[in-house]
């Protein structure tokens, strides 16, 4: 089910580095060290979209890679992105000194 502007506003202090675009899209940017470094992470993130059966946007520029989300069959943002954010986070390795 779409979740309503206000449901999306309460969900994203909880996807720390996701912004709203056009009210119909979440989107946060990873870097990386190296190329292969964030190579490896769209391989963690395509494991994740299969399990989950959601599958984001992803833009590879080097070492840096964005991930977008939204629900095609919903017509805009769902629980399910969240959840698939949540996912994805946890498929980036740890900044460094954390």
């Amino acid at each position: 089910m779409k979740l309503t502007p206000v449901e999306i506003e309460s969900r994203l202090p909880s996807a720390p580095g996701w912004r709203l675009e056009d009210g119909k899209w979440i989107t946060k940017k990873y870097r990386f060290p190296s190329y292969l470094d964030g190579i490896a992470f769209v391989g963690r993130v395509a494991a994740e979209a299969e399990r989950l059966d959601h599958h984001p946007f992803i833009a590879i520029e080097y070492k840096l890679i964005t991930l977008r989300l939204t629900s095609w069959h919903a017509g805009g943002l769902t629980a399910l992105d969240f959840e698939a954010a949540e996912a994805f986070d946890r498929a980036a390795p740890a900044p460094p000194g954390t």
